[in-house]
């Protein structure tokens, strides 16, 4: 971490060891509720080194948690090509509500425990 922002991951030429792994939105947002809201948990992750890491697993598990209930949840409603292609209005709005529904499980499954 240079300046306080989480840099990608890269190997270093000298010893192959790794770096920062990149941080996606869920990550920022789980590192933003446990500065907040589980001090400790923050701080033991900082000082061993490994809340990077952490932050990466938590924000790989959050998008595939949130692609696995969007597509479930689309195909359960039956918001598909077919009704893109008829109503594209009606499309828009129900993919909005199924993104807004599977945003709202993923930070009530992963980002704020």
């Amino acid at each position: 971490m240079r300046d306080g922002r989480l840099q990608p991951e890269t190997e270093d030429e000298d010893n192959g060891s790794e770096k920062e792994k990149p941080v996606g939105v869920w990550g920022q947002r789980h590192l933003r509720y446990i500065r907040e809201h589980n001090k400790r948990l923050y701080y033991d992750l900082f000082v061993s080194g490994r809340l990077n890491a952490y932050l990466a697993e938590i924000n790989a598990q959050a998008e595939d948690m949130f692609f696995r209930v969007a597509k479930e949840m689309s195909a359960r409603e039956g918001v598909n090509e077919a009704l893109k292609a008829k109503d594209q209005m009606r499309w828009t709005g129900l993919m909005n509500n199924i993104r807004n529904c599977a945003t709202e499980i993923v930070n009530q499954e992963i980002i704020c425990k």
